[in-house]
């Protein structure tokens, strides 16, 4: 008995020791496994800590590298006035006030390109008011047969508190550009820069400069709308497309070219 207890007891044993050395060659294989995560967890630490001088605002995609959007132009809109000065005792408009009605027209189509209509404002109350209301007819007149369209064409009357005669106005929405303010933040090192980037004020005098020359401010906001076809031309051209004929305009024989061999 006692024999076969101790044969029984020793495979155990042995078993036992076996599990206790797997037990801790597996601690030492995760100690060592935690020490390669720990050490790959603190490298981009210690890669940071060796970069001098980066700045957050510098990293591509982040910061406000065009001058475009860095300055940008401001595009807003304002009205524009004539006033005409209409006696009570006169039948409509001077030469003088016929020429001004002109040039107003002129700029509006100049600057304005049809993004809104004319107004044509009359007194109510004035002691001109009848004669007020003959200029605006004549203004409207002068309108028409300068080529705008009723669409583009508004007529309204203001109210005047004051019985001395008060004028006729003409007015539309126009756009006015607004250039950025240069010259502010010199906050950088313009002798360093280790970011390859332009400084605070790189493109603000450019877009200044642009602000201030361009014609028609409304051209940067958008394209303009296309005009009214020209329809003679397109008559012309679709009646010789359905005869089968030639579309296309005749050249003179100085206008062909010739291949001599």
């Amino acid at each position: 008995m006692t024999h076969k207890t101790l044969t029984t007891r020793e495979p155990l044993s042995r078993n036992h020791a076996g599990r206790h050395q797997a037990i801790g060659s597996t601690r030492r294989n995760g100690h060592r496994l935690a020490g390669k995560l720990l050490c790959l967890s603190l490298l981009p630490l210690v890669l940071a800590g060796c970069k001098h001088g980066d700045e957050g605002t510098a990293v591509a995609g982040w910061s406000l590298v065009d001058p475009v959007q860095r300055h940008p132009i401001l595009v807003s809109q304002e009205p524009a006035h004539l006033n005409l000065r209409i006696a009570s005792g006169s039948q409509g408009l001077s030469p003088s006030q016929r020429a001004e009605v002109m040039q107003f027209t002129s700029r509006y189509r100049a600057s304005d390109a049809g993004n809104s209509r004319l107004i044509i404002s009359a007194p109510s109350g004035s002691s001109n008011e009848m004669a007020a209301m003959a200029a605006v007819d004549e203004v409207r007149d002068l309108l028409l047969s300068g080529g705008f369209n009723e669409a583009a064409i508004a007529v309204e009357a203001y109210s005047s508190e004051a019985h001395a005669p008060a004028p006729v106005r003409i007015s539309y929405m126009r756009f006015v550009a607004e250039g950025p303010e240069c010259g502010r933040d010199w906050s950088e090192n313009l002798g360093v820069n280790h970011s390859n980037t332009g400084h605070p004020n790189f493109g603000c005098v450019g877009q200044q400069n642009l602000a201030a020359m361009v014609a028609n401010p409304a051209d940067l906001l958008g394209p303009r709308s296309s005009g009214p076809r020209y329809g003679e031309r397109r008559d012309q051209v679709m009646d010789k497309w359905t005869k089968g004929a030639i579309t296309g305009a005749e050249k003179s024989d100085d206008e062909r070219a010739r291949v001599e061999k």
